[in-house]
């Protein structure tokens, strides 16, 4: 979930981390449905904030827009909402969220073995996502993941190409994402578009929106992160830049 900023157009002031050495893995992580199901806190959060206008939604409504920034959420589930009573339902969602939608998500299976894969080839992992940032840190430290990638790694309210801006900032070599606008931001960065199917998009929906490589869930990711980091060292040695296997 996302603030104003993160329709792409707009990128929030982030103080960037400095970048990686030349010839190691700098990976990217999405968090909502890539690194963590927090699909029930954010309907219930959802639920709770639109029925105050009287709109009443089920999770099965709120699914298809996992990953998307929340003003456009907001204003999908309540079409005909005018713009000024979107910003504030989405205000009244960032309120109520720590307390209706934290508590629910759960990390997905290898999320933390996935964001220790890079340092293990000398990198280092990152977390970039839509969601409004004091949540993010939130839904990392109830996930158990916040001492797994540092605090100055992590930014939110930033989406597809903003997110892609951020990413480049760092030097991101792979960009690891549920949805769409992941691909996108990895394009922007110049680094590989990895999707997971743990959201809302299949294999097919990501590889049609051009992701390069597509996984099941993380429990993959660090096989697949070991050829990456091959390359990218032997392109250091070279003394140019390696093209990431796809």
């Amino acid at each position: 979930m996302s603030s104003p900023a993160a329709t792409g157009s707009r990128a929030p002031a982030h103080r960037p981390s400095p970048a990686a050495p030349a010839g190691v893995p700098v990976v990217g992580f999405d968090l909502d449905m890539t690194l963590v199901d927090s699909s029930e806190g954010i309907a219930a959060t959802l639920r709770a904030v639109l029925a105050e206008d009287g709109v009443h939604v089920t999770p099965e409504d709120t699914w298809p827009y996992a990953g998307m920034p929340l003003e456009l959420i907001v204003a999908g589930l309540a079409p005909g909402t005018s713009p000024e009573r979107v910003a504030e339902l989405a205000d009244r969602y960032r309120e109520l969220y720590p307390s209706l939608g934290v508590p629910g998500v759960r990390a997905y299976p290898g999320a933390a073995d996935a964001l220790a894969a890079p340092a293990a080839h000398g990198g280092r992992s990152v977390v970039v996502s839509a969601k409004h940032t004091p949540n993010v840190h939130r839904v990392l430290a109830a996930a158990g993941l916040e001492r797994a990638v540092r605090s100055e790694d992590v930014a939110g309210d930033l989406f597809a190409e903003a997110k892609g801006v951020r990413l480049a900032e760092v030097g991101a070599t792979a960009y690891v994402g549920d949805h769409p606008g992941d691909v996108r931001a990895a394009r922007v960065a110049g680094a590989v578009a990895v999707g997971v199917t743990t959201g809302a998009h299949d294999a097919a929906a990501l590889r049609g929106a051009g992701a390069d490589v597509v996984l099941a869930g993380l429990r993959d990711f660090p096989a697949w992160l070991a050829p990456h980091a091959a390359e990218l060292a032997a392109g250091a040695r070279r003394g140019g830049g390696a093209p990431a296997p796809r």
